[in-house]
């Protein structure tokens, strides 16, 4: 009978074209996805940016020098330190200003700190977006708030911290800070431990991660994807071994690309191993730094950098992080723009979601690690 039904009756299914977000909780801000839908198969996606806007290059333009430093840490609200080190490095580049080396190991130091800081709640936040919500969530928490704490003491901020500036840092730290620093280095690799203990071999976890948002190289090539996303991938970038900048050379360390396969598990697994190369580059600076100055030029709220226009770029965690500036000579700068690595990243998305289910999209997405303001500066 049914047979009979099929054969007199044109079946057709119309594709359904629905709104991800920009409230939805797991977009990780006002990220707005357009889908179409067949069925529960995602057929086509298109990322709606544009919500979370805040005129990053357009203030610094008409800030000074001075005041434009505290803005920038919300370029990438999870890494501010690396922001604060790609603009002071730009404008370096102009004035020929060379950082003293105890500055430099410190922008390592907390930099990697910082690194550290980004995975974890990356870690946590990834967990609540697959449905783990038993308390591991909170787990990368505990050691995460312990870093903050060391912030807080050389920066007076928890997160926005413009500690990172032209010429140097804004304070040396205390020798009890580098003794609670190297206590929290002893006590985290066993931290790791425990959340691969409970996440690495879940079997509902590797059902949900493994060969799913598969990012093939050519892919990642074409849409410029940089940092662990492009390393799982087989593309050996990371700016500290490529084009290594401040003491990175003196530091020996491992850039982590895990598997080359490109999917949602190894790029889970770059970052927790990531997190563990941190711990050995920190350990090293530790040893290393040398006593002397930690500022080449003074910070006051007239500051000028020379004329001209430089660009750097530093490998921040979710890529490379470029800032180009021109400088006219003023107490304000002529034009400021940024490479920010989650715009590429996220701009890969509708590749790596066309023919998966939609209970796919949030565990393919969340393994991106976009943060927002970082995408519509």
């Amino acid at each position: 009978m049914a047979t009979e039904f099929q054969d007199r009756v044109d079946l057709k299914t119309d594709e359904m074209i629905i709104n991800m977000g920009p409230q939805h909780p797991a977009t990780h801000g006002v990220l707005r996805l357009l889908l179409n839908l067949d069925g529960e198969t995602v057929k086509h996606v298109e990322p709606v940016l544009g919500h979370l806007h805040r005129a990053q290059e357009w203030q610094g333009q008409n800030r000074t020098w001075f005041q434009y430093q505290a803005l920038i840490d919300r370029v990438d609200y999870l890494s501010g330190m690396f922001t604060s080190w790609a603009m002071a490095r730009a404008c370096e580049s102009i004035d020929g200003m060379v950082v003293p080396p105890r500055a430099e190991y410190l922008r390592v130091i907390v930099g990697e700190m910082n690194r550290i800081t980004s995975h974890l709640l990356w870690l946590g936040t990834y967990l609540i977006d697959l449905g783990a919500m038993f308390g591991f969530p909170f787990y990368p928490f505990r050691e995460r708030e312990k870093l903050f704490d060391l912030f807080e003491e050389i920066a007076g901020q928890r997160m926005m911290y413009n500690y990172i500036r032209i010429g140097g840092v804004l304070r040396d730290p205390k020798p009890q800070w580098f003794d609670k620093l190297s206590k929290f280095l002893d006590e985290f690799p066993d931290r790791i431990d425990e959340y691969e203990a409970i996440v690495t071999e879940n079997p509902i976890f590797l059902n949900r991660t493994k060969g799913i948002g598969i990012l093939k190289q050519s892919v990642a090539k074409d849409y410029a994807v940089t940092g662990p996303c492009a390393r799982c991938s087989g593309i050996p970038i990371d700016l500290r071994k490529d084009k290594p900048y401040s003491i990175y050379p003196e530091i020996e360390f491992e850039s982590i690309g895990y598997n080359k396969d490109g999917d949602t598990w190894d790029r889970y697994m770059a970052r927790i191993l990531e997190m563990r190369e941190s711990i050995k580059i920190i350990r090293q600076c530790l040893a290393k730094i040398p006593e002397g100055d930690i500022i080449a030029k003074k910070q006051a709220a007239g500051m000028r950098v020379k004329a001209g226009e430089g660009f750097a770029a530093v490998e921040s965690p979710r890529g490379i992080l470029g800032c180009y500036v021109i400088s006219t000579g003023t107490d304000k700068p002529y034009r400021f723009r940024w490479r920010n690595p989650s715009f590429c990243n996220l701009s890969v998305l509708p590749e790596l979601l066309v023919g998966a289910p939609i209970a796919d999209i949030m565990a393919i997405f969340g393994s991106i690690d976009v943060i927002l303001p970082d995408v519509d500066r």
